[in-house]
């Protein structure tokens, strides 16, 4: 579906204003909330909900698994103060439960809750929106065992209303294919996540992209169980890893994703090797950082160059700059540091919270740690598999030499 056209500048003006959700037409509200959507399912059902309900709930979760980048940290932040300028409730699932069950941090319960808090560290440095009660984070564990007479009869209900053909088709949503071999609590977790929505009142599903199939699934469930209101689905953007041909940014490649307290060394060296051809914006991660990250942060994103190449320029709108990116009027060798510095810009406060706050400091530190311990342990595995690898081809090399050997001293 096209998204709404909104004009950017009233678009600000909106966002800023005091007392501003009482005072937005309803207009006013549906060009705000559906600008966070990629995709939304239906925009006739979002466009009555904002209509008939003052405070809508949405829903969105993570499951906390290492370090946080920069998809999780800033545009979660973006996407959530617009939700609150336009009236909305957010439940944001601090997914412990599904993060033991997906095997993230080993399945360490206490390694994931740092992990989780950490995050709510994050959001509170990078800027959303949490004064006047709107934003709430829910841990999945104490809320699901504060009435579990209630979660789990609607998630078997789930699970007898649905084939595990379809629930494997949501394995997505976990980060693994239909292809993996999965574990008995990685089959259960889509219908436990098809559940939160209903245990959580969700009018809106605001997730990323890889999560529709088991939004989805919610909507096809009240069909099943003929509830006329359905969960809305407002989809938003994924962004791509910084290598080429990385549609999701991913944790695991250190080089091609910025995390939140990142120095500024880091960005600059990551940006600077980062996918962005010349004249071209299609599969351009740089770019999309600039249209989604930078621009809904600081609604202009200027180059500077030297007189000589034209001189410092400054874009309001994402069509504006890519016009000239495809013309070759900016080039990536100026549109490269202007990023990193708009960037850099976003992250201080981040960095400066960790630095400075002794909680943030240590949640930090044991980050790192957890985080090392896996990457060493990961390491390692990959190193015995190489070693396993190399092993193989060095006998068949041998083999191959023995043969021909004594193939030519047959000849001789």
């Amino acid at each position: 579906m096209a998204e709404p056209q909104a004009d950017e500048a009233s678009l600000e003006q909106q966002l800023n204003a005091t007392s501003l959700s009482s005072s937005l037409t309803l207009d006013q509200k549906f060009a705000i909330v559906r600008s966070i959507g990629e995709e939304c399912i239906q925009e006739d059902e979002l466009r009555n909900l904002l209509d008939k309900k003052p405070e809508p709930v949405c829903y969105d979760g993570f499951e906390p698994s290492g370090r946080m980048h920069i998809a999780q940290g800033v545009m979660k932040a973006i996407n959530v103060n617009k939700l609150t300028s336009a009236g909305c409730r957010v439940k944001i699932w601090i997914a412990d439960w599904f993060a033991k069950l997906n095997n993230k941090m080993g399945g360490d319960l206490k390694k994931i809750e740092t992990v989780g808090n950490y995050f709510i560290e994050i959001w509170k440095a990078v800027g959303m929106d949490l004064e006047g009660g709107k934003v709430e984070f829910l841990w999945s564990s104490k809320e699901i065992n504060a009435r579990a007479d209630e979660y789990w009869p609607l998630v078997l209900d789930i699970a007898q209303k649905n084939n595990l053909k379809r629930i494997l088709r949501c394995s997505q949503i976990m980060g693994r294919s239909e292809q993996d071999e999965l574990t008995a609590a990685q089959i259960f977790y889509p219908c436990m996540q098809c559940a939160d929505i209903f245990y959580l009142k969700a009018d809106i599903c605001q997730l990323g992209m890889d999560q529709r199939k088991v939004n989805v699934l919610a909507r096809e469930y009240c069909d099943d169980i003929k509830r006329k209101n359905k969960p809305i689905i407002l989809s938003h953007h994924m962004l791509p890893g910084l290598l080429q041909g990385q549609e999701k940014m991913s944790k695991s490649d250190l080089s091609s994703s910025i995390f939140m307290e990142d120095e500024e060394a880091d960005v600059n060296v990551k940006i600077k090797k980062a996918y962005c051809p010349p004249q071209i914006v299609e599969g351009n991660p740089c770019l999309e950082y600039i249209k989604y990250l930078v621009l809904p942060w600081f609604h202009e994103f200027t180059v500077e160059r030297s007189e000589s190449n034209g001189g410092n320029k400054t874009f309001k709108t994402f069509e504006e700059l890519t016009a000239a990116y495809e013309s070759g009027e900016v080039h990536p060798g100026d549109l490269k540091p202007a990023l990193s510095k708009a960037l850099n810009k976003i992250l201080e406060p981040v960095r400066q919270h960790f630095k400075n706050d002794k909680n943030a400091r240590e949640l930090l530190k044991k980050i790192k740690e957890n985080f090392q311990i896996l990457g060493n342990s990961f390491f390692l595995e990959c190193s015995i598999l190489f070693l396993q690898q190399y092993s193989v081809l060095y006998y068949h090399r041998q083999r191959l030499f023995f043969f021909h050997f004594e193939a030519l001293s047959n000849v001789t």
